[in-house]
């Protein structure tokens, strides 16, 4: 068996030592989960809404580099912008911002984008703006982890 080492863009490296808007907010407006310790990657975001714009953001991650990273930048990209925005916002975007990654790691901001969607429904529901879909919770399933992408191995 052998590894191979992944080559990460600088932007990449800065959001992983250095993310941003790292831990929680108290009284959350909206709160999405998304993970599953199978494939390691486990992520939670928290919103603040004022004015149909994301005032606060707030993210933990447990996986890789990329799961980090990718996490870190999709915060960034959508604090002070509307919902509207952060809804759809793209991977390639969030890949885009970050100067690339790696196509086997391309999963981890699918991951990111998911859970920020999980977090605006929550906020949604939360302000009677949306239905509850019947057996609704903030934190996906794990089929639901597992939709729309790909685990290879970290």
């Amino acid at each position: 068996m052998f590894t191979m080492a992944l080559e990460y863009t600088k932007e990449v490296m800065k959001n992983f030592l250095e993310p941003q808007n790292m831990g929680e907010i108290e009284n959350a407006d909206g709160t999405g989960e998304v993970g599953s310790p199978a494939c390691g990657d486990i992520m939670r975001l928290q919103i603040k809404v004022k004015d149909n714009k994301i005032e606060d953001i707030k993210f933990k991650t447990f996986g890789c580099a990329a799961a980090i990273a990718s996490t870190s930048m999709i915060t960034q990209m959508v604090k002070g912008k509307s919902l509207e925005y952060a809804e759809t916002l793209k991977m390639s975007e969030v890949a885009e911002e970050l100067k690339g990654l790696p196509q086997i790691k391309m999963h981890c901001s699918t991951m990111g984008i998911q859970t920020l969607r999980r977090a605006i429904k929550d906020y949604k529901i939360k302000a009677g703006l949306i239905e509850k879909p019947e057996n609704w919770e903030p934190k996906a399933s794990e089929k639901e982890s597992e939709e729309g992408h790909e685990h290879p191995e970290h």
